[in-house]
């Protein structure tokens, strides 16, 4: 029998026995490399075989919890394809197990393993999966907030992945509720995807063939928009995770089954596969673009109307004070006002806004010219160039729209300051009449500043009405669009549409924000994501845990 095994498998050369018995578990060596035109992060392939571009292949995306099985799974996907069967007493491992606590993720990067040269085994197509780091790594939260970047990396790149046929939810069949970790991981993984993402199934692992009712009414109370089977439920499938489990007298019966159940599963997802149409990543690549520009563009438009309104500020304090103190001024050339000058600096990113504190690795992208705050958190660029809002190598989101090379990449970012200060009646005709010409010239110093408070909260409102036409743009186009930051700018933009009078675009916005509040994977984000401590010391926080 030995020969016989020996030489099915000869052909692949890349690998070396790793334990010996029944099985005798061999670990692969397929070649590895990195996926070109990503900057800064780490993307990495594993391809067995070549690959014959006449024959067609489907792609997995495998996503879940630390800890669920989902390397186990590759492996037992590797093995069915390779049509390894029982009798044969081996098992081929892909992905190489690493020393780590059982509560960390072994997956440290998204790895795209490539399954070329074995059709007609027991599939008609090669296989592509794409691996994830499992969300709720002991290593902090921080690790799950670079998991979406990535994959969009790998879904932008010409070099990476452009079309999947399934998502497959990688689930343990002992989940019994549905907690705040669960609807955290759910929700993160939703907030991949366009609303046209239709193939999304549960793989159930260390399952024992019974049908996981819990697993399946979690995906449902947790509006999950997976594909339906025959009787309206979750399309799921169920493996066990022993197949590479030592075969003794006393488990071998037991282990016959659970190969045969899993065999008999395997072969359902793959048919599945094989009647599915690749789903292609352009609208997932909108969604996280237009993710990405929402959050830079709302935070740059919002710091840029809290100076606004401390520059209307300031000019109402001038004009109180040429008011009320005309006389005075007449007869003292030296007569000062103190006003509250608005001003930029710089400060470390940890004085950031709340919802990004633990979000603020990586730093800042920001615009040298304009002084504003471009892209922060940017957690994966590893310069402006290659920063998500840098488009044409020139940035979209700053005022001037400039060049890549006047931003910079750094643990910097600004923000707006006042400080008192005394300023002579010359000193205020010099800031506010410079430059002026024609008609201008002949206005009085009040008509003057006047017409500057006017023309900011003309821009101010050119702002606003920017930023809610993002909001809207991108809950047209995602499937889920609710984040923490989307919380705190929806409430932002409220209050300044209330300060408007604007009230339909009010109560457009009071209807996202009472939908956000009500969704409960939204709140166990929070909860989650700040241990249920740091996040609320904010009073935004406490309000949206209410």
């Amino acid at each position: 029998m030995a020969t016989n095994i020996s030489s099915k498998y000869e052909h692949i050369t890349c690998k070396v026995v790793i334990r010996s018995g029944s099985p005798a578990v061999h670990q692969l060596k397929p070649k590895k490399e990195n996926i070109r035109n990503v900057e800064g992060i780490t993307l990495k392939r594993v391809t067995l075989g070549v690959k014959d571009p006449n024959k067609t292949n489907k792609t997995i995306l495998l996503v879940g919890e630390t800890g669920t099985g989902k390397s186990t799974l590759i492996n037992a996907l590797v093995n069915y394809a390779m049509g390894v069967e029982w009798e044969e007493d081996v098992w081929f491992q892909i992905v190489e197990e690493e020393e780590r606590d059982q509560s960390e993720s072994q997956t440290t990067d998204v790895i795209v393993y490539e399954i070329f040269g074995f059709e007609g085994k027991t599939l008609p197509y090669s296989l592509t999966i794409i691996d994830t780091p499992g969300y709720g790594d002991i290593r902090g939260i921080e690790v799950d907030a670079n998991i979406n970047q990535r994959l969009f990396q790998l879904f932008r790149s010409s070099d990476g992945v452009h079309e999947i046929n399934a998502v497959g939810l990688v689930l343990k069949s002992s989940e019994n509720r549905l907690d705040d970790r669960l609807r955290y991981i759910f929700n993160s993984v939703m907030s991949l995807f366009g609303n046209d993402m239709e193939n999304i199934v549960a793989l159930i692992t260390h399952s024992n063939g019974v049908t996981p009712e819990n697993v399946l009414q979690a995906l449902e109370k947790a509006n999950i928009k997976c594909a339906k089977d025959e009787d309206n439920e979750p399309l799921h499938f169920m493996f066990d995770n022993c197949q590479s489990k030592q075969k003794t007298k006393k488990n071998k019966k037991a282990l016959k089954t659970a190969w045969d159940s899993t065999k008999d599963q395997m072969g359902q997802f793959t048919d599945y596969l094989k009647e599915t149409s690749p789903q292609n990543l352009k609208t997932t690549v909108e969604v996280l673009d237009a993710r990405t520009g929402l959050a830079a563009c709302i935070q740059n438009l919002r710091e840029r109307i809290e100076l606004t309104e401390l520059k209307q500020k300031e000019i109402k304090q001038t004009q109180e004070a040429l008011k009320n103190h005309e006389e005075e001024m007449k007869s003292n050339e030296n007569f000062t006002v103190e006003v509250d000058e608005p001003y930029k600096d710089k400060e470390p990113v940890s004085g950031g806004r709340w919802w990004a504190l633990w979000l603020n690795h990586g730093g800042a992208v920001t615009c040298n010219v304009c002084k504003q705050n471009c892209h922060y958190p940017c957690p994966l660029a590893g310069s402006p160039k290659s920063c998500e809002v840098i488009k044409d190598g020139h940035c979209t989101v700053c005022t001037s729209k400039c060049p890549a090379s006047d931003h910079v990449k750094e643990e910097l970012i600004y923000v707006n300051k006042t400080r008192k200060v005394k300023k002579t009646l010359e000193d205020v005709k010099e800031k506010y009449e410079e430059n002026k010409e024609g008609s201008e010239k002949k206005l009085s110093l009040l008509e003057t500043l006047k017409k500057e408070k006017e023309k900011l909260q003309k821009e101010k409102d050119q702002w606003l009405e920017k930023s809610f036409q993002n909001v809207f743009k991108l809950e047209q186009i995602a499937l889920n669009v609710d984040s923490l930051s989307t919380h705190d700018h929806v409430d932002f933009l409220i209050e300044k549409m209330k300060e408007k009078g604007d009230t339909e675009k009010v109560q457009k916005l009071e209807e996202i924000k009472a939908r956000m509040e009500k969704d409960k994977g939204l709140k166990a984000a929070f909860w989650y994501g700040f241990g249920k401590i740091k996040a609320f010391g904010s009073a935004a926080g406490k309000a949206f845990m209410k």
